[in-house]
């Protein structure tokens, strides 16, 4: 689960994180109660910030709403410095249209909440990222003094300006490779102790939230050698939300694929992609699998779905309905390898799935293992204009076949 900024900043503040104040708004309403609080607390110097999950921002463009061929401002994060006049014209054209960066797609995402900040003098930008490196089976953090650039910029044009350090998990983040990360960074005094204490405080908040990414780029050398979080990406592991109960108010269901969001109400695993051939497939390694061969077929899908590893005739259908909201989608894969879930609970699915709900594109049926043989027996008699196929190749290739038909 993806966490705004002003999310995770809030959180990290709590586990003594240094990071930069200031109030989140969703509405022009709020903009000068907000710079308000934030003055009476000493602050004279303001950013407003959009909250998306999406990087780029600062170099995103803002269209209209209404009318995607107008351009209401350049950039989704600015700063004002203490001209609150200016600062609250420029939220305004932000609340309510539509951001666009280099992550979000032509599409982009609705600004629906602004985080208006204070202003930091600052005289040095870094890089500072601890994500689980699962070829090592630890975690590792990356410290880069190129901050403000996109890390996967930095690893294909300077990937030697990259320090790394794998933490050991009995051990946890230790003193020596906190101060060789402050080497790496080239920090020194008061800039390199204040480091140190960073690190160890955001590692320990990586760890107790649970999280699966925590990024702050750019983590910034304030002019008094404060270390301060500028900006802060977090991802907490689903997997371990049932331990973290308040997060899930967190959840920002505008952020997410509206088909998305309903698959997760049935448990079902599904991912949108761009292509055009939906999948149904049980187990996320054979879906990777079933997606390369539409891939190598000349095909190209249109989702990840795993239906998992109980799905019954409902889940199936579900899956169905889900795939076909896809307007995109021309033909249909159903790769079923049986073995806990029974080829013969699937095939039923399917029927059931098609005297509910009109399919009305090619559907290619793969099913192997426990029941396979009374699954296609069933199909057969069922009236369906199915395709049926035997090998994963096979099928792969049919469905694209059935594309071009």
């Amino acid at each position: 689960m993806k966490l705004h900024e002003y999310q995770a900043k809030s959180i990290l503040k709590n586990y003594g994180v240094p990071v930069q104040d200031g109030i989140a708004i969703k509405s022009n309403e709020e903009f000068d109660r907000a710079v308000q609080i934030l003055m009476e607390s000493g602050i004279n110097q303001f950013v407003v910030k959009s909250q998306i999950h999406a990087g780029g921002r600062g170099k995103g463009t803002v269209y209209n709403k209404h009318n995607r061929n107008e351009i209401v401002v350049e950039g989704g994060v600015k700063f004002f410095g203490g001209d609150v006049f200016k600062a609250k014209d420029y939220a305004s054209k932000l609340l309510g249209n539509i951001l666009v960066t280099h992550q979000t797609g032509p599409e982009g995402k609705e600004v629906q909440t602004l985080f208006i900040t204070e202003g930091l003098d600052y005289k040095k930008e870094l890089y500072l990222g601890i994500l689980l490196d699962r070829g090592n089976s630890k975690n590792i953090i990356m410290a880069s003094t190129e901050g403000g650039v996109e890390i996967e910029q930095v690893a294909e044009e300077t990937p030697e300006r990259i320090i790394k350090v794998w933490v050991e998990p009995g051990l946890g983040l230790t003193q020596f490779q906190a101060r060789e990360l402050a080497f790496g960074l080239g920090l020194e005094g008061n800039a390199f102790k204040d480091f140190v204490k960073f690190i160890s405080k955001l590692y320990d908040a990586y760890e107790k939230m649970d999280a699966s990414m925590i990024e702050i780029n750019p983590m910034v050398i304030t002019n008094d050698d404060k270390i301060v979080a500028l900006d802060a990406k977090v991802t907490i592991d689903d997997n371990a939300l049932y331990r973290h109960k308040d997060f899930m108010d967190l959840r920002d269901l505008n952020e997410e694929d509206p088909l998305e969001i309903e698959a997760s109400k049935f448990n079902l695993n599904y991912i949108k992609l761009d292509g055009n051939v939906g999948c149904m497939v049980n187990g996320a390694g054979l879906a990777m699998a079933t997606m390369d061969l539409i891939k190598l077929a000349g095909g190209e899908p249109a989702n990840f779905l795993d239906v998992g590893g109980t799905a019954s005739a409902e889940t199936v259908e579900n899956g169905f309905r889900i795939i076909l909201s896809d307007p995109n989608v021309k033909a249909i894969l159903i790769n079923v390898f049986g073995g806990i879930v029974r080829c013969d609970r699937v095939a039923n699915g399917v029927i059931q799935a098609a005297n509910n709900i009109s399919i009305n594109v090619p559907v290619v049926v793969r099913l192997q293992g426990t029941n396979a043989e009374e699954a296609r027996e069933i199909l057969k008699n069922s009236g369906l204009n199915l395709i049926p196929a035997d090998t994963l190749e096979d099928a792969a290739q049919k469905v694209t076949e059935a594309l071009a038909a």
